[in-house]
């Protein structure tokens, strides 16, 4: 369920609305369950991004239906929605069409400042402490809470166990273990490690996090850092050894190349743990992205899916009455939503703590590297602005230019960007 990446293959293979009303579904979902709300006074447009993992979107319907029972004068239309859902998203929003609920990736402070989205701490009440830091901290503007985070996703390397037991190499916890490692597990017929079908998936956010830098603070573009220009040149390294698995079939979102055995490492998402041990067993292990150097910090990954109401829309109450129902107080469905779909950290601390499979061995591990080392893009870092920043990496790694020269030529076009945010 990552944020970034948008996939027809993952979670664009299905399509349409379905409106529960009266108990019965209007649409291609199979009808659910529910009370008689034939004479609902609201109806609700709730807009979700076509997840692909199995059951997702039974699950949502599931839970608009239990919602209707409980709540009979209010209809819930479940909008499923594939392809570019982002830029879908955006266009409608400036409609009358706009949805009342609608999800969004890593979470944007622009739409709270132009006045798209309501602030919701009035729904938290007693749960608000519950919720960890830094999924508050991802929907908190001006100090206020624009949104609710309903996953936790992580993503961070993994690696065959026996691969590299068998070449004699030790698990990298640091930058040149990492690069090491790649170089001797590739050869004339596999490569090393995957990192996306670009060749940088996340690596240059990762690298710059690695060595103490970061993507933008107290609203100005950071990554034009000395210690940012240094970590990113040096994933050169990687294209240069040409270990790097290039043009797969799946991006990195999809473990099939650690999974099919074409690469030993991968960086991938907690969401794919289920498909890896069905196809590997025991024989996987996770890591963090690993410090640059001494004096850096490992890092991983930490996005997932927020819920925010539309303040322009008509139905704001009964809008706010639906996300505080199911995303703070129904904790058996947020847990059902974090296990059950794929794997995904619920960002409610006592919820999560209840989520029995995440409390053994590679899933434990992953929560324990995202509280240790997760780190959030920040809430400025649309696509204009990330966009400037992986163009500059590109040419980077392939040798077109100076990083130093580069990202700090991105970061001021990235300022601007910025400040259009802000304003």
């Amino acid at each position: 369920m990552s944020a970034q990446k948008a996939k027809l293959s993952r979670r664009g293979f299905l399509g349409g609305s379905i409106l529960f009303v009266a108990g019965a579904a209007v649409g291609c979902s199979t009808d659910p369950t529910g009370g008689n709300s034939a004479g609902a006074k609201t109806t609700l447009n709730v807009w979700s991004h076509a997840y692909g993992e199995a059951g997702t979107q039974q699950a949502l319907t599931r839970y608009a239906a239990a919602f209707t029972k409980a709540n009979p004068d209010i209809a819930v239309k479940v909008t499923w929605t594939p392809g570019d859902y982002r830029s879908k998203l955006n266009a409608t929003l400036l409609t009358d069409s706009a949805p009342d609920v609608f999800e969004i990736g890593d979470f944007s402070e622009s739409l709270a400042r132009r006045g798209q989205i309501a602030a919701l701490d009035d729904i938290y009440g007693s749960a608000k402490s519950d919720f960890n830091p830094g999924a508050r901290e991802m929907v908190t503007v001006d100090g206020k809470l624009y949104g609710v985070k309903t996953l936790d996703d992580v993503m961070m390397l993994y690696f065959r166990k026996s691969v590299l037991s068998k070449a004699g190499i030790t698990p990298p916890d640091s930058f040149d273990a990492l690069a090491d490692a790649a170089r001797a597990l590739t050869s004339k017929k596999t490569k090393g490690l995957f990192l996306g079908q670009d060749g940088l998936g996340d690596s240059a956010i990762l690298a710059v996090f690695s060595n103490g830098g970061d993507l933008v603070t107290d609203g100005r573009a950071a990554f034009g850092s000395p210690q940012a220009a240094e970590a990113v040149a040096g994933l050169k390294r990687l294209h240069d050894d040409r270990s790097l698995l290039l043009g797969f079939t799946t991006d990195w979102w999809d473990p099939a190349a650690l999974t099919q055995n074409v690469v030993p490492m991968q960086w991938g998402g907690l969401w794919s743990m289920p498909a890896v041990k069905a196809a590997l067993g025991d024989d996987f292990g996770v890591l963090p992205w690993p410090a640059f150097k001494t004096g850096g910090k490992p890092a991983v990954r930490v996005g997932g899916w927020s819920t925010c109401v539309n303040a322009k829309g008509k139905n704001v109450d009964a809008a706010k009455k639906f996300v505080q129902w199911l995303w703070i107080e129904q904790t058996d469905l947020q847990t059902d939503w974090s296990q059950n779909y794929g794997l995904h950290i619920p960002p409610r601390t006592s919820v999560a703590a209840s989520a029995d499979k995440l409390t053994q061995g590679p899933a434990k591990e992953t929560v324990e590297l995202a509280a240790r080392y997760g780190r959030n893009n920040p809430s400025t870092w649309n696509s204009a602005v990330s966009s400037l920043f992986t163009a500059a990496a590109a040419k980077v790694v392939s040798g077109q230019g100076d990083a130093a020269e580069l990202l700090a030529d991105a970061a001021k076009k990235a300022q601007s960007e910025i400040d259009k945010q802000r304003a």
